[in-house]
């Protein structure tokens, strides 16, 4: 009976065999162990049988799990404590929810050492909307459910608990010939623009105030939610955005921006600013109105549910959604308006570091990237305006 055998290039296995059970059999713990280091056969055989006297010490006195036996549930819930935990709050709860919706309901029951890559390509391939529309899942959506299963085995290699990474064979996700890549990204047009700015004068001074000020400052939703007063400068006509407001599994967390870039002043348009005193005077009268219904004390938040508390992080989305639906018109997410005042920037011929500055992107590149095809329209129109001077005319 081999304790020590090699199973591959760099691969060995070691086997404990355990005293004689009540049906006379010998019962076998084994672990495998991958040797990367470069040694000569007399230093691994040396390593070899040190680590094998290690293991045999651990099964014999009751100290050794079998970890490769742990569910995938169980170790994805490790893996968030010590790993995704310390990540930025909004990759944190965008890793929880791709667990949650649709990675742990399909293979969460699964033991580690069972799941294979057809398993995992199963997974992504096969994913549903959580929100149970027939409508095809984005091709973005499964990249980040690809992006969590590959830390995760990552983590499980890293940790011992898997000798090979299934994720290996699995290929990240790419969009096909039916993909809509545009439908991530969709815009108003300046006409667009204009019906939609005649349609909020029919909102209350709140949602009209957010989805205008979301269009003219490219704002994020949860940087939205996370303006107080204070961070408005009338004088000078900008907002300071310092802090978001995002959902985690715990619920709602006041967070800082994530990036030294993302905090910074907005200078708002004056139209805007006008709107936005309007709109400081009727947050004034309501919170003297709702009275001991006002419960916030420590803030003062722009956009505020009825109690002056911040907004849930749900409720703008579900507010737009229902605003466009009930005028008809055309549909776009809430956070292409950010998209949408970008786009606008472009075609005025705004320099492309001043736009990456006004949305708090971390690097000018991923300005570029983000809105190249925008910015390429932009220089196809200047060129034309350019055309005229280069045209010869004959003369008579």
């Amino acid at each position: 009976m081999a304790n020590i055998e090699q199973r591959g290039d760099n691969s060995y296995r070691f086997t404990v065999y355990l005293p004689k059970d009540a049906h006379g059999k010998y019962p076998k713990i084994r672990k495998s162990r991958i040797i990367e280091e470069k040694m000569s056969p007399k230093l691994l055989k040396e390593f070899l049988d040190r680590e094998y006297l290690k293991f045999k010490d651990e099964v014999l006195s009751g100290n050794h799990v079998q970890t490769e036996r742990i569910l995938f549930k169980d170790f994805s819930a490790q893996w968030e404590k010590d790993f995704a935990s310390t990540l930025a709050l909004t990759t944190y709860g965008n890793h929880q929810r791709k667990l949650e919706l649709h990675i742990t309901p399909i293979i969460g029951h699964m033991r580690m050492d069972q799941i294979n890559a057809f398993h995992l390509m199963n997974v992504i391939r096969d994913m549903k909307r959580y929100d149970g529309k027939d409508d095809p899942v984005s091709y973005h959506s499964k990249q980040d459910v690809f992006r969590s299963l590959k830390s995760i085995f990552k983590y499980a290699v890293k940790w011992n608990v898997l000798t090979n990474n299934p994720m290996d064979g699995v290929e990240k996700p790419r969009p096909s010939d039916t993909d809509d890549v545009d439908k991530e990204m969709q815009i108003y047009e300046e006409e667009e623009i204009e019906t939609l700015m005649l349609m909020l004068q029919s909102e209350t001074e709140l949602w009209r105030m957010m989805f205008t000020l979301a269009l003219a400052a490219g704002l994020r939703k949860g940087e939205l939610l996370g303006l107080e007063w204070k961070d408005v400068d009338f004088e000078n006509k900008q907002i300071y955005i310092q802090q978001s407001i995002v959902l985690t599994k715990q619920g709602p967390h006041i967070k800082s921006t994530k990036t030294k870039k993302s905090k910074r002043y907005v200078t708002i348009p004056e139209s805007v600013m006008a709107e936005l005193k309007k709109y400081r005077k009727h947050w004034a009268k309501e919170k003297l109105r709702k009275g001991d219904v006002w419960i916030e004390k420590e803030r003062e938040w722009l956009f505020h549910a009825f109690n002056g508390t911040h907004l849930y992080p749900t409720s703008p989305s579900k507010r737009w959604h229902t605003f466009i639906n009930g005028h008809n018109f055309k549909y776009i997410r809430l956070h292409d308006l950010r998209h949408t005042s970008a786009s606008l920037l472009i075609a005025q011929g705004v320099h492309a570091k001043i736009i990456s500055e006004r949305l708090g992107h971390s690097d000018i590149s991923v300005t570029m990237n983000t809105y190249g095809h925008a910015f390429k329209s932009a220089d196809r129109a200047a060129a034309d305006k350019l055309d005229s001077f280069f045209i010869v005319k004959k003369q008579s």
